[in-house]
Protein backbone atom coordinates (compact mmCIF):
# COMPACT_ATOMS: atom_id res chain seq x y z
CA UNK A 1 0.00 0.00 0.00
CA UNK A 2 1.62 3.27 -1.07
CA UNK A 3 0.87 5.95 1.55
CA UNK A 4 1.51 9.58 1.12
CA UNK A 5 1.68 12.25 4.08
CA UNK A 6 1.87 16.05 3.07
CA UNK A 7 3.12 18.89 5.60
CA UNK A 8 4.36 22.45 5.39
CA UNK A 9 0.71 23.92 5.51
CA UNK A 10 0.03 27.27 7.60
CA UNK A 11 -1.37 30.11 8.15
CA UNK A 12 0.24 33.16 5.98
CA UNK A 13 -0.76 36.68 5.05
CA UNK A 14 -1.64 37.38 1.48
CA UNK A 15 1.46 38.06 -0.74
CA UNK A 16 3.37 35.74 1.34
CA UNK A 17 5.06 32.14 0.34
CA UNK A 18 4.68 28.06 1.64
CA UNK A 19 6.14 25.48 0.86
CA UNK A 20 3.90 21.93 0.82
CA UNK A 21 6.31 18.83 0.90
CA UNK A 22 4.78 15.19 0.41
CA UNK A 23 6.68 12.06 1.48
CA UNK A 24 5.76 9.05 -0.52
CA UNK A 25 6.10 5.25 0.72
CA UNK A 26 7.36 2.29 -1.16
CA UNK A 27 10.71 1.71 -3.69
CA UNK A 28 8.40 2.85 -6.79
CA UNK A 29 8.10 6.09 -7.01
CA UNK A 30 9.86 6.97 -9.90
CA UNK A 31 7.28 5.51 -11.70
CA UNK A 32 4.41 7.66 -10.16
CA UNK A 33 3.03 10.53 -12.00
CA UNK A 34 2.42 13.19 -9.45
CA UNK A 35 -0.36 15.80 -8.24
CA UNK A 36 -1.51 18.16 -6.09
CA UNK A 37 -4.89 19.43 -5.86
CA UNK A 38 -7.02 21.15 -3.53
CA UNK A 39 -10.83 21.71 -1.83
CA UNK A 40 -11.91 24.77 -0.36
CA UNK A 41 -14.73 24.56 1.83
CA UNK A 42 -18.12 23.76 -0.49
CA UNK A 43 -16.19 23.21 -3.49
CA UNK A 44 -15.06 20.38 -5.24
CA UNK A 45 -11.22 19.04 -5.18
CA UNK A 46 -9.72 20.84 -8.25
CA UNK A 47 -5.87 20.31 -9.43
CA UNK A 48 -3.42 23.06 -8.41
CA UNK A 49 -0.08 21.16 -10.46
CA UNK A 50 0.81 18.20 -11.90
CA UNK A 51 4.69 16.10 -12.93
CA UNK A 52 5.62 13.36 -14.49
CA UNK A 53 7.42 10.55 -13.66
CA UNK A 54 10.62 12.24 -14.62
CA UNK A 55 9.75 15.98 -13.51
CA UNK A 56 10.48 16.88 -16.89
CA UNK A 57 7.01 18.05 -17.48
CA UNK A 58 4.73 19.51 -15.65
CA UNK A 59 1.42 21.43 -15.34
CA UNK A 60 -0.48 24.57 -13.63
CA UNK A 61 -4.11 25.01 -13.53
CA UNK A 62 -4.20 28.69 -14.97
CA UNK A 63 -5.30 30.31 -11.18
CA UNK A 64 -2.15 29.24 -10.27
CA UNK A 65 0.50 29.91 -13.22
CA UNK A 66 3.32 32.16 -12.54
CA UNK A 67 3.07 31.56 -8.80
CA UNK A 68 2.76 28.06 -7.98
CA UNK A 69 5.78 25.73 -8.85
CA UNK A 70 6.07 21.95 -8.57
CA UNK A 71 9.05 19.77 -7.96
CA UNK A 72 9.79 16.55 -7.25
CA UNK A 73 13.10 14.67 -5.87
CA UNK A 74 12.99 10.98 -6.97
CA UNK A 75 15.81 10.13 -4.57
CA UNK A 76 14.22 11.12 -1.83
CA UNK A 77 10.70 9.72 -2.55
CA UNK A 78 9.49 13.45 -2.14
CA UNK A 79 7.06 15.82 -3.88
CA UNK A 80 7.25 19.39 -3.26
CA UNK A 81 4.52 22.67 -4.20
CA UNK A 82 6.40 25.99 -3.41
CA UNK A 83 3.53 28.81 -3.80
CA UNK A 84 4.51 32.22 -3.64
CA UNK A 85 2.43 35.30 -3.91
CA UNK A 86 -0.33 33.52 -1.95
CA UNK A 87 -3.75 34.95 -2.54
CA UNK A 88 -6.91 34.52 -0.05
CA UNK A 89 -8.74 32.43 -2.71
CA UNK A 90 -5.94 29.98 -2.59
CA UNK A 91 -7.80 29.24 0.99
CA UNK A 92 -8.16 25.40 1.20
CA UNK A 93 -7.20 21.88 2.43
CA UNK A 94 -4.12 20.87 -0.25
CA UNK A 95 -3.36 16.73 -1.13
CA UNK A 96 -0.81 15.17 -3.20
CA UNK A 97 -1.99 12.34 -5.35
CA UNK A 98 -0.30 9.58 -6.81
CA UNK A 99 -0.14 7.72 -10.13
CA UNK A 100 1.73 4.82 -11.05
CA UNK A 101 2.14 4.52 -14.00
CA UNK A 102 3.81 2.45 -16.75
CA UNK A 103 3.83 5.21 -19.87
CA UNK A 104 5.91 7.89 -21.48
CA UNK A 105 7.15 9.91 -19.17
CA UNK A 106 5.53 12.75 -21.64
CA UNK A 107 2.39 12.08 -19.75
CA UNK A 108 0.67 14.32 -17.14
CA UNK A 109 -2.57 13.55 -15.46
CA UNK A 110 -4.80 16.46 -14.10
CA UNK A 111 -8.17 14.65 -13.30
CA UNK A 112 -8.89 13.54 -9.91
CA UNK A 113 -10.40 10.16 -11.08
CA UNK A 114 -7.09 9.24 -12.59
CA UNK A 115 -4.79 8.98 -8.98
CA UNK A 116 -5.05 5.97 -7.29
CA UNK A 117 -3.30 7.42 -4.17
CA UNK A 118 -4.20 10.13 -1.55
CA UNK A 119 -2.70 11.87 1.29
CA UNK A 120 -4.95 13.00 4.41
CA UNK A 121 -4.24 16.91 3.06
CA UNK A 122 -2.41 20.06 4.66
CA UNK A 123 -4.46 23.29 5.58
CA UNK A 124 -3.42 26.27 3.81
CA UNK A 125 -4.52 29.81 4.64
CA UNK A 126 -3.62 32.97 3.34
CA UNK A 127 -5.67 35.93 4.89
CA UNK A 128 -5.95 39.25 3.67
Amino acid sequence: QVQLVESGGGLVQAGGSLRLSCSVSGRTFRTYAMGWFRQAPGKERVVVASISRSGGYTYYADSVKGRFTISRDNAKNMVYLQMNSLKPEDTAVYYCAAKPTPYADSKLYTRRDEFDYWGQGTQVTSSS
